[in-house]
């Protein structure tokens, strides 16, 4: 029998859970607005909330601060256009065909229209849509891969990778710094996007997150009057190569070019939080932040950094895939560190569950973390798998992850983290099976520097066993699309402001 203090106690416990829920569904009697902030190339060491010593990264400090902070969140592929697919539809790139590598300015496919986004889940509840930045899920003839055609109203960016263009002789950095390095030559120099119209070719680096302001800000405070819902997604340019930033960022940190052009993302979402709190809005957002990737180490003290964790883009190793992650609700989450696993994934269902929205009716690879944001609760999550940059049937899976078991069956570097002094990260270290596969505790071991002992451990072997069962029923349930990137490429799909001028690609100028 219980005594009357316990009883107390739990009828405390029991009226407090009530609480919380009640206060959480008085909350969203208005439907919540949702924020979503997207990184590139940026690594698990790069934030100052995440260790770097030289970082200047104070609003994102501040979201990590009031907010929950994963230390478990993965993304989905080590490069950009699977990675951007997976984050918008909840489905592993492998099923919607955004694989192998990532689309290019001519590319003749893009994220199928069939598939449905973030944006398009919400679009039925009324909300409105806008994305801001890098959009690297195509363009196609007659831009019918763009954002406007995949749910958003609004569209101001960059629709692909802002390297893909030549960058020799453009600014990066005030009064004229150019740019690091060449970029890609021989197509179209980088067009800024409004909708699906060019509005400037070649953009200008310096005044491009001052433009992104003014749009979001607009976007915001026009919902907010209309007592709108509203989604924002902005998938930052920052701080792929190369590097920029204008006037407010440059030179201002310890950290060199990267560390100003991560300044200067850093006061892009300062500027945006500023208008969700003038608007009234902010205890009713949920603001969520995490990146595509992991560094690219190729680039030394250009190229991001993974902190404890091994390797980086291009690789499915921890560096590669492990990203930071912040969520951030005043009045609904709670500040804290959740160890609990979670991926980009899981951002599709979880907003559909907040806002009250139907799920797409396909083979969803994500889980709802509203239990993990709002108790700070256990994660649905059990598993999370790693494709590498060029999935495809016959070798599957390179590793996957099982609790804090991470099992790798195929090792591989890759070009995009080499210069590292760990051999096992370069292109050089070549294609390479495992069987049995090389199992870490990445509780005690997240640089995967110690793989478990498995002759004479029976525990090990159950575990084993557990790992090529959840890794046999993935696989028998992954249905691989069409390729889209394997469509090729086309010049004459290139973003041209005048397409009848001649010669290109150099007359595209506008």
């Amino acid at each position: 029998m219980l005594s009357s203090h316990a009883g107390r106690r739990r009828m405390d416990n029991i009226g407090f859970f009530f609480l919380n829920t009640f206060l959480f569904c008085t909350c969203l009697a208005s439907p919540p607005n949702f924020v979503l902030l997207f990184a590139d190339d940026l690594g698990f060491g790069d934030l100052g909330c995440y260790g770097h010593p030289s970082s200047l990264t104070p609003n994102l400090d501040r979201l990590a601060a009031g907010g929950l902070r994963f230390t478990d969140f993965y993304c989905t592929s080590p490069v950009c256009s699977p990675s951007r697919a997976s984050l918008l539809t909840g489905r592993y790139q492998t099923r919607s065909g955004i694989y192998p590598g990532v689309l290019y300015p001519g590319s003749r496919g893009g994220l199928p229209l069939n598939e449905t986004t973030i944006a398009e889940v919400l679009k039925p509840m009324g909300y409105a849509t806008a994305a801001i930045g890098k959009w690297h899920l195509g363009v196609g003839a007659n831009g019918m891969f763009l954002p406007t055609r995949q749910g958003f109203d609004q569209y101001l960016g960059i629709p692909y990778s802002h390297d893909m263009g030549p960058c020799w002789n453009l600014t990066c950095f005030p009064p004229d710094v150019k740019c690091f390095g060449l970029c890609d030559v021989g197509t179209v120099t980088v067009p800024l996007m409004l909708n699906e119209v060019i509005k400037q070719q070649p953009v200008n680096f310096l005044d491009l997150e001052r433009a992104y302001t003014d749009f979001a800000t607009n976007f915001i405070t026009t919902s907010a009057k209309k007592k709108q819902p509203f989604f924002l997604y902005y998938p930052s340019h920052h701080t792929h190569y190369p590097q920029y930033a204008g006037q407010g960022a440059a030179g201002r940190t310890l950290r060199g070019p990267f560390g100003d052009a991560l300044f200067e993302f850093d006061n892009t979402i300062g500027n945006l939080l500023t208008t969700l709190e003038k608007t009234g809005v902010t205890n009713n957002t949920l603001v969520f932040f995490t990146s595509d990737n992991g560094p690219e180490l190729m680039r030394l003290s250009r190229g991001g950094n993974a902190g404890p964790l091994k390797c980086g883009k291009g690789t499915t190793y921890e560096g590669g895939m492990r990203e930071p992650a912040i969520a951030f609700w005043p009045g609904t989450i709670r500040p804290g560190v959740t160890h609990e696993m979670a991926s980009t994934l899981d951002i599709l269902p979880t907003i559909a569950s907040l806002a009250g929205a139907k799920l797409p009716q396909v083979m969803l690879d994500g889980v709802d973390m509203t239990e993990i944001l709002v108790n700070q609760g256990k994660s649905k999550r059990e598993t999370m798998v790693f494709y590498p940059t060029d999935p495809d049937e016959k070798y599957g899976l390179f590793a996957l992850r099982l609790g804090k078991y991470k099992a790798h069956f195929y090792t591989r570097g890759a070009t995009h983290s080499g210069t590292t002094p760990d051999q096992d990260c370069p292109v050089f270290a070549v294609l390479k099976a495992h069987d049995p596969p090389l199992i870490f505790d990445l509780e005690a071991d997240p640089s995967e520097h110690y793989p478990l002992p498995l002759t004479g451990k029976p525990d090990l072997q159950a575990l084993l066993e557990r790992i090529k069962k959840a890794k046999e029923q993935f696989e028998a349930s992954m249905v691989f699309g069409e390729s889209q990137i394997s469509k090729g490429t086309d010049p004459d799909l290139e973003p041209c402001c005048n397409p009848q001028c001649i010669p290109k690609p150099s007359c595209c100028k506008c």
